[in-house]
């Protein structure tokens, strides 16, 4: 979204409501808008979801609910007493949290909770989870330090198990966040918000739990599709290495039914055929089932001379890997995970107009027709409300004709993909941008931003923590590395360092403004909020997108933010038969330009409103429609109809 290039159109509105008084003057501004779902939000029913749906288990324990927090001084090794009770997992500023209340980078946040393992876990492996903590956080079992993390937007987990005692255990988290006073990868926050910039987010956002685990487990399983071949290459790596009895069975099914299977030593590849597959697409977001079990083998090099020898010549060999289809199971499974996979290709490749590529969903063209989709919610900011909440937008969206979301710099619940990869919503998904405000990129800069060796660590080992969470989820189609040079650094090399890690997608380099990776990026992306959106250049070795238009506001009295105060738009109609003409005219030139230039893709700004903006298909507490879903999808229905 663009800063500078617009100036935006400021709205004074009259108040309808007072905005709520605290006592406290570090309270953050929270609004009364509160959203259906977060009405109903209580401590026993706060996001009770399986949290990891492309790794999941049966035994866990949800940790979500009321804990004790305070707010303290950085050379404070250990409350001496807590400030309250908070609820899990909503950030400690937002009103679902119940406590709303800014936590500055020279602050530290605690987290206090009691909790007990079930019994029939005895004899495995304790792993405490946790979906995202922002920013950075030191976790504590029963007063020692069990371990860390760094990083706002990626779920880690800790074996905890040597910590533990029978009974009650007491967890503690501590929690720093330097926020917009940073420069790490933080997105849309700000400890001023205003405009396009939202309020700050600290803290556990997103689930807390706890599963059982063998010593030896299975870490991650990640499928990667092939249609042309027809098959979906299958990586399972385990959470340490395995010995040569240490195999993983892989069952592939639809229906129930088993499509294929095979077994593969531990920390291995495999290739499983998919005969006659079933794509995956928009119009049908077909998922095949994939479970994965650790087993024990018997030995498939027993009884030969030099054993050992032969075992280890064959590693990583094509007779390694039919040894181990052969390999006779030993018992019952150690572990089991349950998974999924798409067969879908996305690729670039010739469209209807010659000499301009398009973006091809299972070899053929398809318009990624997108609104940007910020995530954030007037009662729990960062967090949903609920996976309900979160799901609406979605269906909303695939009502209103649209078929992709960019998610705009922020990293959603795993469950939000899920439901993307179910419903048949494709996602470009952003790298969260950090940096400080003047090492902004602007438009007319010739130059990327500079930073220290080890800011750029940090800001590389996210992105590749974000790609590896995430490459899992058949609905992100594509990767966008930066945004509009908000932080912006060698985006060249960014961009080869994910193409490396998952080829399968494609990348956008740079969305809107310093295109500098033109050999590395797919496609050529603008930023256009004009009345009629400006033509991308043509280039014929990549596709070309208007990566943000639209911006048309429409303030909707009893569902603003902060009535009263200035809101933000790149455009305001002026009645609901305006915001549809205004809509209606660049959704016509969208139409246009693909028929006419090739274009192939588009982003309206925005899903909803945010706070200070107003230029939402929906208000900001979604319980209205600026217009109908069916006439959204009427104007956008010629995008897919065939050129006269």
């Amino acid at each position: 979204m663009m800063m500078r290039l617009l100036v935006p159109t400021l709205l004074a509105l009259t108040a309808a409501t007072a905005p709520i008084a605290y006592a406290q003057d570090d309270h953050v501004y929270t609004s009364d808008l509160v959203t259906r779902w977060g009405k109903a939000v209580t401590p026993d029913n706060a996001w009770q979801s399986y949290p990891r749906p492309q790794l999941q288990r049966k035994e866990w324990r949800n940790l979500n609910g009321l804990w004790d927090y305070a707010i303290t001084d950085p050379a404070v090794a250990r409350p001496a007493k807590m400030d309250g009770q908070i609820l899990v997992p909503f950030p400690v500023e937002s009103r679902l949290s119940r406590v709303a209340r800014k936590l500055t980078p020279e602050q530290r946040l605690w987290y206090r909770r009691a909790f007990t393992v079930p019994a029939g876990w005895a004899g495995q492996r304790i792993m405490l989870n946790f979906g995202a903590v922002d920013y950075a956080a030191q976790v504590m079992v029963n007063g020692a330090i069990v371990g860390g993390h760094k990083g706002g937007f990626d779920a880690f987990g800790l074996d905890i198990t040597d910590y533990l005692k029978p009974g009650q255990n007491e967890l503690m988290v501590q929690v720093a966040d330097p926020n917009s006073a940073g420069t790490q990868p933080r997105g849309k926050q700000s400890l001023e918000p205003s405009g396009i910039w939202y309020t700050a987010v600290s803290g556990i956002w997103q689930t807390v739990w706890i599963e059982p685990v063998p010593r030896l487990h299975i870490a991650d399983v990640r499928a990667t599709a092939d249609i042309d071949r027809g098959v979906v290459e299958v990586d399972v790596a385990l959470s340490n290495w395995a010995s040569d009895t240490d195999a993983v069975r892989l069952t592939a099914s639809s229906g129930g039914k088993t499509v294929a299977s095979t077994i593969l030593r531990g920390n291995r590849h495999a290739t499983l055929a998919i005969p006659g597959a079933h794509l995956w697409s928009p119009d049908d977001p077909f998922l095949y089932d994939l479970k994965a079990e650790l087993i024990d083998v018997r030995d498939p090099y027993a009884g030969m001379a030099e054993r050992d020898r032969h075992a280890y010549d064959a590693r990583f060999t094509v007779g390694e890997t039919r040894r181990y289809a052969d390999a006779q199971p030993v018992g019952a499974p150690r572990d089991t995970v349950q998974t999924y996979f798409a067969m879908r290709k996305i690729s670039v490749g010739q469209g209807p107009v010659r000499g301009q590529p398009v973006l091809l969903l299972n070899n053929k063209p398809l318009f990624h027709n997108g609104t940007l989709d910020q995530g954030w919610w007037p009662d729990g900011l960062l967090t949903p409300p609920s996976e309900e909440a979160m799901k609406s937008d979605l269906i909303f969206l695939k009502q209103a004709g649209f078929n992709m979301v960019r998610k705009h710099i922020k990293v959603e619940p795993a469950r939000y993909y899920y439901d993307a990869d179910h419903l048949g919503m494709m996602i470009w998904q952003d790298m969260p941008s950090g940096g400080g405000e003047d090492q902004f990129v602007a438009g007319t800069s010739q130059g990327q931003a500079i930073f220290p060796a080890a800011t750029m660590a940090d800001h590389i080992s996210e992105l590749t923590r974000m790609v590896g969470n995430l490459r899992a989820f058949p609905s992100i189609v594509l990767w966008v590395v930066n945004n509009e040079g908000w932080g912006q650094f060698d985006s060249a090399t960014l961009a080869r360092t994910v193409k490396g890690l998952d080829p399968s997608r494609l990348v956008d380099a740079d969305s809107g403004w310093m295109d500098v990776a033109p050999g590395v990026s797919d496609v050529f992306d603008i930023h256009s909020y004009e009345d009629k959106p400006n033509v991308p250049t043509r280039h014929a070795d990549r596709a070309i997108v208007l990566g943000e238009y639209g911006g048309v506001g429409l303030p909707v009295q009893g569902h603003l933010w902060k009535p009263g105060k200035s809101l933000w738009s790149y455009q305001v109609a002026g009645g609901d038969g305006d915001y549809l003409t205004r809509y209606r005219a660049k959704m016509e030139e969208v139409i246009r330009q693909a028929r006419d230039h090739g274009l192939s893709a588009s982003v309206y700004t925005q899903t909803s409103d945010v706070e200070d903006e107003i230029n939402g298909l929906l208000t900001y507490d979604r319980a209205q429609a600026k217009a109908s879903a069916a006439d959204l999808a009427k104007i956008a229905a010629p995008l897919w109809t065939p050129k006269p």
